[in-house]
């Protein structure tokens, strides 16, 4: 029998604290929630690699360690709401809602999006929800949010994303440009915006998500 607690102690040692991520927060969150139970059936054996994992939809679970280098760039409080959007099945939700006081994961594909809500509550993070909609219209009616979090790569970030962001807030996505990524993190200050470079990633870029595209005559 697969022993995952021990894969998860492995997963933070080799992958999470090797990339200079040693807030409590984060690490006892990646330790606490069992990535097994956020990943299809097939894929459960291959949880804990450090790559990301395809959640069957051409959309992906990020690796273990990009997510812990976003939420560390993000340093999440514990009375801050948070819009997880692109949720998948939920892992990165469940980690996000043992820092933050209220986590809400927007999820378009229903059957996925139903399943995280299960695993949510199987897991006991009773401070998130899963709203099933577009990715891109975010959740705007329990917002505005003190942090966005993006699950996947983007070439551009919804309007309306940004929209649902509190002044002071901040953002995380994956700026994709061919099969290279950054991730930034972005500060809002009024209705300005302002992004930072924080490392490199690379995941594909979601539905919604791609830049409107020139045609020319």
């Amino acid at each position: 029998m697969t022993d995952f607690a021990e894969r998860r102690r492995m997963m933070v040692d080799t992958q999470i604290r090797p990339s200079d991520v040693t807030k409590y927060p984060i690490i006892e969150a990646m330790l606490a929630v069992p990535r097994e139970s956020f990943v299809p059936d097939a894929q459960r054996e291959a949880a804990y690699a450090d790559q990301n994992l395809d959640l069957d939809t051409g959309r992906v679970l990020l690796e273990p360690r990009t997510l812990a280098k976003i939420l560390d760039a993000l340093d999440i409080q514990n009375d801050e709401l948070v819009l997880d959007v692109a949720c998948g099945l939920g892992y990165s939700t469940a980690v996000t809602a043992r820092m933050a006081q209220m986590v809400i994961g927007v999820e378009e594909d229903e059957t996925m999006g139903g399943d995280a809500q299960a695993q949510l509550s199987e897991a006991g993070a009773d401070n998130a929800i899963v709203h099933i909609g577009p990715m891109a219209d975010g959740a705007a009616e329990h917002g505005p949010y003190d942090v966005i979090l993006v699950q996947g790569g983007v070439e551009e970030v919804p309007a309306a994303l940004l929209e649902q962001l509190r002044d002071g807030g901040r953002i995380a996505a994956i700026f994709m440009s061919g099969a290279l990524g950054e991730v930034k993190i972005g500060y809002k200050t009024g209705d300005q915006l302002s992004w930072r470079f924080a490392f490199n990633a690379g995941a594909p870029v979601l539905p919604g998500f791609a830049a409107a595209r020139e045609f020319a005559l």
